[in-house]
């Protein structure tokens, strides 16, 4: 049995008081990585915050920039308008050759299918009322007979100076179109007995105001126009678009 008063293990007391100071060196050592180690994190995320303001500040004041300029310069829509219809070819065929053209047996007899070939050139006026450019995207124009599309032209994008006007051509081309049945037979009665044949004219022009050389949100300009065009004639009879008629 031990003597009282000394550890039960038998070791010095002198050598665990010499080893207590090597642990607190150790907890020294330590302790000065993980207050760096810390530090360095406090700091990386301080600076993402920072550039995240900056970034969001120099956002808002080109936005706030933007705005003042669209205010001052007070945008209009531009003007996008069918001047000009210059017919090059209209031809008309029926499957029932008594029922194409003969104003006295049209009537008669029903055509199965009647095919059309079409040619027709359009001059457009583009109107940029504003003090900055306006940018065009590509557009495209359709011509329809009683609601089915025949033909479409493509139109391609364009920059127009401010308050000025541009006159932009286009030209759709339909080779033997077939109808059927009833639409065939309208076709054949516009075209034999009442010499016109009505048309419309579609499109959708997209603009964007420029401005420092940033676009504005787009604005859609529509074309909606009705042509009357007599087979005989091979030529244009009317055109109106919106609410104003013209009667050629």
């Amino acid at each position: 049995m031990p003597p009282h008063g000394h550890p039960s293990n038998g070791e010095n007391p002198t050598r665990q008081r010499a080893q207590a100071p090597h642990s607190n060196q150790q907890q020294q050592h330590h302790h000065p990585y993980y207050s760096s180690a810390s530090s360095s994190s406090a700091s990386f995320k301080g600076c993402c915050c920072c550039l995240f303001l900056l970034f969001s500040f120099l956002a808002l004041l080109i936005l706030a920039v933007f705005l003042v300029i669209i205010l001052a310069v007070k945008p209009k829509k531009p003007q996008f308008d069918l001047q000009q219809v210059g017919v090059q070819y209209m031809g008309i065929t029926a499957s029932n050759p008594t029922a194409s053209m003969d104003p006295t047996t049209a009537t008669a007899t029903t055509p199965a299918t009647a095919s059309l070939s079409l040619t027709i050139h359009m001059l457009f006026t583009a109107v940029n009322p504003n003090k900055v450019g306006i940018k065009y995207g590509e557009s495209s124009f359709t011509v329809m007979y009683r609601g089915i599309p025949l033909g479409k032209a493509l139109v391609p994008g364009f920059y127009q100076e401010a308050h000025s006007q541009r006159q932009v051509e286009a030209t759709i081309s339909v080779d033997r179109y077939s109808l059927m049945q009833a639409d065939a037979s309208d076709l054949i009665r516009d075209a034999s007995l009442n010499d016109r044949v009505e048309l419309r004219v579609l499109g959708e022009v997209g603009a964007k105001i420029r401005v420092l050389d940033l676009d504005s949100p787009g604005v859609q300009v529509s074309v909606d126009c009705a042509i009357v065009i007599s087979p005989r004639k091979q030529s244009l009879t009317y055109k109106q678009c919106g609410f104003d008629g013209l009667s050629v």
